[in-house]
Protein backbone atom coordinates (compact mmCIF):
# COMPACT_ATOMS: atom_id res chain seq x y z
CA UNK A 1 0.00 0.00 0.00
CA UNK A 2 1.16 3.52 -0.34
CA UNK A 3 3.25 5.22 2.20
CA UNK A 4 5.12 8.15 2.05
CA UNK A 5 8.30 8.74 0.61
CA UNK A 6 11.20 8.82 2.78
CA UNK A 7 15.34 7.80 2.96
CA UNK A 8 16.13 4.67 3.79
CA UNK A 9 17.85 4.46 7.01
CA UNK A 10 19.87 1.61 6.03
CA UNK A 11 20.67 2.03 2.05
CA UNK A 12 20.02 5.74 2.33
CA UNK A 13 18.34 5.89 -0.98
CA UNK A 14 14.90 7.63 -1.06
CA UNK A 15 11.79 4.76 -1.21
CA UNK A 16 9.28 5.11 -4.16
CA UNK A 17 6.62 5.00 -1.11
CA UNK A 18 4.79 1.93 -2.03
CA UNK A 19 5.09 -0.79 0.57
CA UNK A 20 4.54 -4.64 0.56
CA UNK A 21 4.16 -6.16 4.10
CA UNK A 22 6.49 -3.69 5.28
CA UNK A 23 8.74 -4.06 2.57
CA UNK A 24 9.40 -1.03 0.87
CA UNK A 25 10.85 -0.38 -2.47
CA UNK A 26 13.75 1.92 -2.99
CA UNK A 27 14.01 4.42 -6.05
CA UNK A 28 17.08 3.79 -6.76
CA UNK A 29 17.70 5.94 -10.28
CA UNK A 30 19.54 3.89 -13.61
CA UNK A 31 23.06 4.52 -13.97
CA UNK A 32 24.39 7.58 -15.90
CA UNK A 33 26.06 5.42 -18.12
CA UNK A 34 23.16 3.54 -18.94
CA UNK A 35 20.91 6.77 -19.00
CA UNK A 36 23.75 8.13 -21.60
CA UNK A 37 23.35 4.81 -23.96
CA UNK A 38 19.65 5.01 -24.26
CA UNK A 39 20.14 8.69 -25.30
CA UNK A 40 22.32 8.03 -27.89
CA UNK A 41 20.47 5.16 -29.50
CA UNK A 42 17.55 7.32 -29.64
CA UNK A 43 19.06 10.18 -31.20
CA UNK A 44 20.76 7.64 -33.43
CA UNK A 45 17.47 6.43 -34.89
CA UNK A 46 16.08 9.64 -35.60
CA UNK A 47 18.81 10.51 -37.72
CA UNK A 48 18.85 7.05 -39.24
CA UNK A 49 14.74 6.88 -40.30
CA UNK A 50 15.30 10.54 -41.79
CA UNK A 51 18.88 9.71 -43.86
CA UNK A 52 17.79 6.19 -45.06
CA UNK A 53 14.56 4.95 -46.06
CA UNK A 54 12.09 4.22 -43.30
CA UNK A 55 10.39 7.79 -42.96
CA UNK A 56 9.68 9.06 -46.66
CA UNK A 57 11.28 12.62 -46.48
CA UNK A 58 12.12 12.21 -49.93
CA UNK A 59 10.18 10.16 -51.79
CA UNK A 60 10.45 6.57 -50.27
CA UNK A 61 14.47 6.57 -50.38
CA UNK A 62 15.37 9.03 -47.67
CA UNK A 63 17.63 11.82 -47.72
CA UNK A 64 20.76 9.77 -48.29
CA UNK A 65 19.12 8.57 -51.65
CA UNK A 66 20.07 4.48 -51.02
CA UNK A 67 17.43 1.80 -51.12
CA UNK A 68 18.84 -2.01 -51.21
CA UNK A 69 16.55 -2.43 -54.77
CA UNK A 70 18.91 0.06 -56.04
CA UNK A 71 22.01 -0.95 -54.72
CA UNK A 72 21.30 -4.56 -55.62
CA UNK A 73 22.13 -4.27 -59.97
CA UNK A 74 25.39 -2.96 -59.14
CA UNK A 75 26.39 -5.85 -56.43
CA UNK A 76 24.97 -8.19 -59.17
CA UNK A 77 27.10 -6.93 -61.85
CA UNK A 78 30.18 -7.21 -59.51
CA UNK A 79 29.57 -10.65 -58.49
CA UNK A 80 28.94 -11.26 -62.07
CA UNK A 81 32.35 -9.75 -63.18
CA UNK A 82 33.89 -11.65 -60.09
CA UNK A 83 32.92 -15.51 -61.76
CA UNK A 84 32.40 -14.60 -64.78
CA UNK A 85 36.01 -16.37 -65.73
CA UNK A 86 34.92 -19.33 -63.90
CA UNK A 87 31.29 -19.45 -66.08
CA UNK A 88 33.60 -19.33 -69.18
CA UNK A 89 35.36 -22.28 -68.51
CA UNK A 90 32.31 -24.06 -67.29
CA UNK A 91 30.36 -23.03 -70.86
CA UNK A 92 33.53 -24.62 -72.46
CA UNK A 93 34.03 -28.14 -70.66
CA UNK A 94 31.98 -31.36 -70.55
CA UNK A 95 30.19 -32.40 -67.74
CA UNK A 96 32.87 -35.21 -67.87
CA UNK A 97 35.63 -32.45 -67.83
CA UNK A 98 34.49 -30.76 -65.02
CA UNK A 99 33.63 -33.30 -62.80
CA UNK A 100 37.55 -34.19 -62.91
CA UNK A 101 38.49 -30.95 -62.54
CA UNK A 102 38.39 -30.33 -58.42
CA UNK A 103 38.28 -26.35 -58.87
CA UNK A 104 35.77 -26.55 -61.86
CA UNK A 105 33.42 -29.58 -59.67
CA UNK A 106 33.49 -27.35 -56.40
CA UNK A 107 32.09 -24.48 -57.90
CA UNK A 108 29.36 -26.56 -60.09
CA UNK A 109 28.30 -28.59 -57.27
CA UNK A 110 27.71 -25.05 -55.26
CA UNK A 111 26.03 -23.03 -58.12
CA UNK A 112 23.70 -26.24 -59.67
CA UNK A 113 22.49 -26.34 -56.09
CA UNK A 114 21.09 -22.85 -55.96
CA UNK A 115 20.10 -23.19 -59.59
CA UNK A 116 17.88 -26.50 -58.74
CA UNK A 117 16.40 -24.84 -55.72
CA UNK A 118 15.23 -22.24 -58.51
CA UNK A 119 14.25 -23.84 -61.36
CA UNK A 120 13.56 -27.44 -60.19
CA UNK A 121 13.13 -28.66 -56.85
CA UNK A 122 9.42 -27.11 -57.22
CA UNK A 123 9.02 -30.38 -59.08
CA UNK A 124 11.50 -32.93 -58.07
CA UNK A 125 11.52 -31.98 -54.48
CA UNK A 126 13.98 -29.70 -52.59
CA UNK A 127 16.63 -32.88 -52.32
CA UNK A 128 15.45 -34.72 -55.46
CA UNK A 129 13.49 -36.95 -53.62
CA UNK A 130 10.31 -36.49 -56.05
CA UNK A 131 6.84 -36.76 -56.59
CA UNK A 132 3.99 -38.76 -58.07
CA UNK A 133 4.05 -37.83 -61.62
CA UNK A 134 7.62 -36.55 -61.24
CA UNK A 135 10.70 -38.45 -61.42
CA UNK A 136 13.20 -38.72 -58.33
CA UNK A 137 16.46 -38.08 -59.12
CA UNK A 138 18.10 -39.23 -55.81
CA UNK A 139 17.88 -43.61 -56.86
CA UNK A 140 18.93 -45.44 -59.60
CA UNK A 141 16.07 -45.95 -61.47
CA UNK A 142 16.36 -43.58 -64.77
CA UNK A 143 13.67 -43.03 -67.56
CA UNK A 144 16.75 -41.70 -70.19
CA UNK A 145 19.73 -42.45 -68.28
CA UNK A 146 21.96 -41.37 -65.26
CA UNK A 147 25.13 -40.64 -66.90
CA UNK A 148 26.42 -36.85 -67.51
CA UNK A 149 25.48 -36.59 -70.88
CA UNK A 150 22.36 -38.51 -70.31
CA UNK A 151 21.03 -35.55 -67.77
CA UNK A 152 22.71 -32.83 -69.67
CA UNK A 153 20.62 -33.80 -72.47
CA UNK A 154 17.30 -33.89 -70.47
CA UNK A 155 18.13 -30.92 -68.88
CA UNK A 156 18.56 -28.97 -72.44
CA UNK A 157 16.21 -30.36 -74.45
CA UNK A 158 13.50 -31.31 -72.08
CA UNK A 159 10.56 -33.80 -71.83
CA UNK A 160 7.17 -33.79 -74.59
CA UNK A 161 7.57 -30.10 -74.25
CA UNK A 162 7.57 -29.43 -77.64
CA UNK A 163 9.72 -27.11 -77.33
CA UNK A 164 13.26 -28.86 -78.83
CA UNK A 165 13.03 -31.12 -81.85
CA UNK A 166 16.00 -33.26 -79.16
CA UNK A 167 13.21 -33.51 -76.38
CA UNK A 168 13.31 -36.69 -74.63
CA UNK A 169 10.14 -39.11 -74.67
CA UNK A 170 7.34 -40.55 -76.72
CA UNK A 171 4.02 -40.49 -75.92
CA UNK A 172 1.99 -43.50 -74.44
CA UNK A 173 -1.57 -44.56 -76.26
CA UNK A 174 -4.47 -43.85 -74.08
CA UNK A 175 -5.58 -47.66 -75.04
CA UNK A 176 -8.73 -47.40 -73.87
CA UNK A 177 -10.23 -44.19 -74.53
CA UNK A 178 -8.65 -44.80 -78.20
CA UNK A 179 -10.30 -48.07 -78.47
CA UNK A 180 -7.42 -50.10 -78.72
CA UNK A 181 -8.25 -52.06 -75.49
CA UNK A 182 -11.84 -53.16 -73.81
CA UNK A 183 -11.78 -52.21 -70.49
CA UNK A 184 -11.61 -55.92 -69.82
CA UNK A 185 -8.60 -56.15 -71.63
CA UNK A 186 -7.03 -53.04 -69.43
CA UNK A 187 -7.94 -54.98 -66.58
CA UNK A 188 -6.14 -58.49 -68.34
CA UNK A 189 -2.78 -56.15 -68.94
CA UNK A 190 -2.75 -54.24 -66.04
CA UNK A 191 -3.05 -58.26 -63.92
CA UNK A 192 -0.08 -59.24 -66.31
CA UNK A 193 1.94 -56.01 -65.42
CA UNK A 194 1.67 -56.63 -61.97
CA UNK A 195 2.65 -60.02 -61.99
CA UNK A 196 5.94 -59.08 -63.16
CA UNK A 197 6.46 -58.01 -59.58
CA UNK A 198 4.75 -61.04 -58.24
CA UNK A 199 1.59 -58.90 -57.21
CA UNK A 200 -1.27 -60.36 -59.61
CA UNK A 201 -4.20 -60.65 -57.93
CA UNK A 202 -6.15 -63.24 -60.54
CA UNK A 203 -3.35 -65.76 -62.42
CA UNK A 204 -6.15 -66.76 -64.82
CA UNK A 205 -6.50 -62.77 -66.37
CA UNK A 206 -2.67 -62.46 -65.64
CA UNK A 207 -2.89 -65.05 -68.46
CA UNK A 208 -4.73 -63.21 -70.79
CA UNK A 209 -2.89 -60.42 -70.51
CA UNK A 210 0.33 -61.48 -71.46
CA UNK A 211 -0.88 -62.01 -74.98
CA UNK A 212 -1.88 -58.35 -75.05
CA UNK A 213 1.23 -56.89 -73.23
CA UNK A 214 3.33 -58.50 -76.01
CA UNK A 215 1.39 -57.35 -78.36
CA UNK A 216 0.86 -53.83 -77.34
CA UNK A 217 3.18 -52.86 -74.84
CA UNK A 218 6.84 -54.88 -75.54
CA UNK A 219 7.33 -52.88 -78.49
CA UNK A 220 8.32 -49.85 -75.59
CA UNK A 221 8.47 -51.51 -72.30
CA UNK A 222 10.24 -54.71 -73.33
CA UNK A 223 9.76 -58.51 -73.20
CA UNK A 224 9.80 -58.77 -69.73
CA UNK A 225 9.09 -55.29 -68.79
CA UNK A 226 12.71 -54.19 -68.51
CA UNK A 227 12.04 -50.73 -69.79
CA UNK A 228 13.56 -48.88 -72.80
CA UNK A 229 15.88 -45.19 -72.03
CA UNK A 230 15.94 -44.74 -75.86
CA UNK A 231 12.27 -44.17 -75.37
CA UNK A 232 11.81 -42.89 -71.75
CA UNK A 233 9.71 -46.14 -71.38
CA UNK A 234 9.63 -47.14 -67.79
CA UNK A 235 10.35 -50.44 -66.29
CA UNK A 236 7.67 -52.00 -64.97
CA UNK A 237 9.38 -55.42 -63.52
CA UNK A 238 10.36 -53.10 -60.27
CA UNK A 239 8.74 -51.66 -57.91
CA UNK A 240 9.66 -47.99 -58.39
CA UNK A 241 6.36 -46.08 -60.03
CA UNK A 242 5.97 -42.68 -61.16
CA UNK A 243 2.15 -42.64 -61.11
CA UNK A 244 1.30 -45.16 -58.52
CA UNK A 245 1.69 -49.52 -58.95
CA UNK A 246 -1.84 -50.50 -57.31
CA UNK A 247 -4.22 -51.75 -59.75
CA UNK A 248 -6.36 -49.07 -59.90
CA UNK A 249 -3.10 -46.86 -60.65
CA UNK A 250 -2.01 -49.37 -63.27
CA UNK A 251 -5.27 -49.48 -64.94
CA UNK A 252 -5.81 -45.60 -64.66
CA UNK A 253 -2.11 -45.67 -66.52
CA UNK A 254 -3.16 -48.39 -69.42
CA UNK A 255 -6.60 -47.10 -70.32
CA UNK A 256 -5.89 -42.94 -70.38
CA UNK A 257 -1.99 -43.21 -70.78
CA UNK A 258 0.52 -40.80 -68.75
CA UNK A 259 2.87 -38.26 -70.68
CA UNK A 260 4.35 -35.95 -67.93
CA UNK A 261 6.11 -32.49 -69.37
CA UNK A 262 9.50 -31.26 -68.65
CA UNK A 263 10.29 -27.49 -70.39
CA UNK A 264 13.96 -27.36 -71.96
CA UNK A 265 16.02 -25.25 -70.25
CA UNK A 266 18.30 -24.80 -73.20
CA UNK A 267 17.55 -20.79 -73.52
CA UNK A 268 16.39 -20.00 -70.44
CA UNK A 269 19.66 -21.26 -68.51
CA UNK A 270 23.27 -19.92 -69.39
CA UNK A 271 24.87 -23.33 -70.64
CA UNK A 272 27.09 -22.81 -67.52
CA UNK A 273 24.29 -23.21 -65.23
CA UNK A 274 22.92 -26.42 -67.50
CA UNK A 275 26.30 -28.22 -66.70
CA UNK A 276 26.39 -27.17 -63.49
CA UNK A 277 23.14 -28.54 -62.51
CA UNK A 278 24.29 -31.45 -64.51
CA UNK A 279 27.02 -32.30 -62.27
CA UNK A 280 24.20 -31.23 -59.13
CA UNK A 281 21.54 -34.08 -60.27
CA UNK A 282 24.34 -36.38 -60.91
CA UNK A 283 25.87 -36.08 -57.28
CA UNK A 284 22.29 -36.25 -55.70
CA UNK A 285 22.61 -40.24 -55.54
CA UNK A 286 21.35 -41.82 -58.46
CA UNK A 287 23.68 -41.02 -60.85
CA UNK A 288 25.42 -43.63 -63.05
Amino acid sequence: MPTKIEKDAISGQMTTGHEWDGLKELDTPMPRWWLWTFYATVVFALVWVVIYPAIPVSGLTGLSGWTARGALPAEMAAERARIEPMLARLREASPAEIAADPEMRAFALAGGRGAFNNACAGCHGAGGQGAPGFPSLADDDWLFGGKLDEIQHTIRHGVRAGESDDQRGIAMPAFLSTGMMTAAQVNDTAEYVLSLTGRATNAEAAGRGEALFSENCASCHGERGEGNRDMGAPRLNDRIWLFGGDKAAVVRTIAYSRAGVMPSWQGRLDPAVVNMLTLYVHSLGGGE
